[in-house]
């Protein structure tokens, strides 16, 4: 998606101090505050630049170091910025995800799927080395149907099944919700007890051609549930934008990296241009 990148940075910064609050202006690494770091990283996950061009273009980029409230002789160096990406905790992420999210008209009718993202920056030699086997991290998202804002993540190494990570993810946003659309990956009858027990509708398809599952699929295409699919179009929309792999090596680093990416696609509607 094309935006405008200075209107891009300064929503990001004004969403990654609502999110992070009182510590928005605490120093990380380097002495730099909070906020820029996280900002920085949106900037440079959003141009698809490494560590080390990061700093290089915040040099020639007057207005962006503005923004940033950067002097350029006082810049970030890369390993600086590299570091950063691990003090930060998940919660600084999944906080400026929230508030992203919260951009966007909230219906409480969302979509429950699940993608993948595969490890292809990582090597088979430095996997071997680092003892991991996993080259597809499977993330699942709750995301809203009219607004196709992503509103919360579960990523696994492990590929948990649908039916152990969907009520996960349902679960914590229970009290914002209406309605669950999924596919029948995600049925079983303690997952439809369990999100039923949250006075939530559960949409889902019965397997199956009998009479029962006929006439409950029938019922739930008429609540809604054919908007099932917006959330293929919430992850085709990221894949295109941001690519479909991540590029961090370590599993924690690789976490945060995707929800960093959802919570981009979440704000570059903000800033399309005109």
């Amino acid at each position: 998606m094309e935006v405008d990148i200075l209107d891009f940075v300064e929503q990001c910064r004004h969403l990654a101090k609502q999110a992070l609050g009182k510590h928005a202006g605490e120093p990380a690494s380097g002495g730099f505050a909070r906020w820029i770091h996280v900002v920085l990283h949106c900037f440079r996950l959003e141009e698809d630049h490494s560590f080390r061009e990061t700093p290089n273009r915040l040099k020639y980029m007057a207005e962006l170091r503005d923004i940033l409230e950067l002097d350029q002789d006082d810049l970030p160096d890369y390993t600086t910025i590299y570091k950063s990406f691990d003090r930060l905790k998940m919660w600084v992420w999944r906080a400026l995800l929230r508030v992203s999210a919260q951009q966007h008209p909230q219906s409480g009718h969302i979509a429950l799927d699940s993608t993948f993202f595969d490890q292809r920056s990582a090597s088979s030699y430095y996997r071997q080395r680092s003892g991991s086997t996993v080259q597809t991290l499977k993330v699942t998202t709750v995301t809203d149907t009219e607004s196709l804002a992503v509103l919360d993540v579960h990523i696994s190494a492990r590929w948990q099944h649908d039916t152990k990570t969907g009520p996960q993810v349902v679960r914590r946003n229970a009290d914002d919700l209406l309605s669950v659309a999924a596919d029948s990956g995600f049925q079983d009858w303690h997952t439809e007890y369990e999100i039923a027990a949250l006075d939530i509708d559960y949409l889902v398809h019965y397997r199956g051609s009998s009479l029962n599952a006929t006439a409950n699929n029938a019922l739930i295409r008429s609540k809604g549930y054919t908007q099932r699919w917006m959330a293929e179009t919430s992850y085709s929309t990221t894949k295109r934008s941001l690519g479909d792999a991540v590029r961090a090596l370590g599993w924690y680093r690789q976490f945060r990296e995707i929800i960093l990416m959802f919570a981009i696609t979440n704000i570059e509607p903000l800033c399309e241009p005109l």
